[in-house]
């Protein structure tokens, strides 16, 4: 029984052989039979069966459209704000070039492309939300199936009106920065017509405004407009009086407006103690107008903040509880083994608390070169994540804008927060009882009162107004 299925099975693969060697002789002879004594009749009958040979076996290339979803940028941000697009529909772009800037609730991000392809469509505005996990755009790639399949004769004849339609359409990708982008959105330039000098042919800020004859210092400088003034025409001086009505509007709170929402809310549920103090910094405004000059010569501006900020963290040193964090179920205290402080910072897209990472590591030119850095990302909006995370203590610094004393508001999960005041030249009484002009700065401070008592907090402060009243003794400590 096996051998006869064997042998049927045989006799099945001969019959398929059969078939396909009588489709190829068939095929012969009737090429063969449809032969004329005409050499160019033949010529013709073998090129029009060439032709329907190769179309039969081919398929013509195709793209397809992929969706370019927003990833998680961490930190738990599930939502974000377009702030500025740098490809628009028709574009090419190609993996690792920037797509968008991102604005979420704690930092500014930019979008950068995983794929090589053509912008097909872009889901969202300036100053729309976009969900994390959403398409953001469209990118049509290269179909890798398609692209190796062979290609026909007929597409392989490229047609005229076609060729000069692809030429119009194709678009020559310019490798460059954002900023170089925006200089030639304003003044109008073709990017593609200006020399770079880069690697890999980017067209560096230089390129550009060498182009435009113009230097580096008036680059942001806008173009003025050009007017004509109005012709003077006398009116009548009308008796009715119009009066102007005002519509309320509604804006979405987005960005750091969001932040500071979710943060505060967190924050009121956290028991605040408060303590307030002055410190007479006579010696300490001495000694920064002796070294700022210093610092001047060596490129740092110093303020009294970077001085602050380091007394602070030699105080967090003796009392560490206050660089804490207390973990979500209230149950552990988690002591920080690093002093980053945060500095408030009033930027033109609201509050923000940069933080400068390791202070009690660094040096105070350090630390004046780190506020410097932080300070000109936030006028321009660059803060990143990591800029803007990893807090355990913060300070803040009215007395930039005004006033004395406050009542700061803790930030989750750290549990102290300081505010200082202005300094004010005011009358004070020296150790003879005489009347003498002294420097006071006001200090402000803010504990988490379930983990943090008030005698704590106030030898803090005072450990703190040791180093600030008399700054030689930062010199037994660095």
């Amino acid at each position: 029984m096996a051998s006869i299925v064997r042998r049927s099975l045989a006799s099945a693969r001969n019959v398929k052989r059969y078939r396909k060697v009588t489709v190829f002789m068939q095929t012969e002879r009737h090429q063969s039979t449809l032969a004329t004594k005409n050499p160019r009749e033949n010529q013709k009958l073998k090129h029009e069966n060439s032709f329907h040979s190769r179309a039969f076996r081919t398929s013509a290339a195709a793209n397809k459209i992929v969706a370019f979803h927003l990833s998680d940028i961490g930190e738990g941000i599930r939502e974000v704000v377009i702030k500025e697009w740098f490809v628009k529909v028709g574009d090419s772009v190609q993996q690792f070039d920037n797509i968008c800037e991102v604005q979420s609730d704690k930092a500014a991000v930019t979008i950068t492309s995983r794929y090589d392809g053509v912008v097909s469509r872009l889901y969202h505005e300036v100053d729309q939300t976009a969900k994390v996990g959403q398409p953001l755009v469209d990118i049509e790639v290269a179909d890798d199936g398609a692209a190796s399949a062979p290609t026909s004769s007929a597409d392989a004849t490229p047609k005229p009106e076609a060729t000069k339609e692809t030429a119009t359409n194709q678009r020559v990708k310019v490798l460059t920065t954002p900023s170089v982008r925006r200089i030639a959105s304003q003044f109008q330039v073709d990017l593609s017509t200006v020399k770079s000098t880069g690697k890999n042919g980017r067209i560096m800020k230089e390129d550009i405004l060498s182009h435009l004859n113009m230097s580096s210092d008036t680059s942001n400088v806008v173009p003025a407009a050009s007017f004509v003034a109005a012709e003077t025409i006398p009116v009548a001086v009308a008796k009715a009086s119009a009066v102007l009505v005002k519509e309320d509007r509604t804006v979405p709170i987005s960005g750091f407006t969001k932040a500071m929402v979710k943060s505060m809310t967190e924050a009121m549920k956290i028991p605040h103690f408060g303590f307030s103090d002055e410190y007479d910094v006579t010696k300490l405004v001495a000694a920064r107008s002796e070294l700022k000059d210093l610092a001047a010569a060596r490129g740092v501006k110093l303020t009294y903040m970077p001085l602050i900020v380091k007394a602070a963290s030699l105080a967090l040193s003796e009392y560490p509880v206050l660089n804490a964090s207390l973990d979500a179920n209230c149950e552990n205290l988690i002591y920080k083994a690093n002093h980053n402080i945060g500095v408030a910072m009033d930027t033109p897209n609201g509050l923000v608390v940069p933080v400068i990472k390791n202070v009690e590591q660094k040096s105070i030119l350090e630390i004046a070169q780190d506020l410097m850095n932080l300070q000109e990302k936030g006028s321009k909006g660059q803060l990143g994540l990591n800029d803007l995370t990893g807090g355990t203590f913060t300070i803040s610094n009215i007395g930039i804008v005004g006033g004395t004393y406050t009542k700061p508001i803790i930030l989750p999960p750290q549990v102290a927060i300081g505010a200082l005041g202005k300094i004010q030249v005011l009358p004070r009484f020296d150790a003879s009882g005489r009347v003498v002009p002294a420097h006071i700065l006001t200090a402000s401070w803010s504990a988490d009162h379930r983990v943090i008592d008030g005698v704590t907090m106030a030898r803090f402060s005072e450990q703190l107004k040791s180093y600030l009243v008399n700054p030689y003794k930062f010199l037994l400590e660095l």
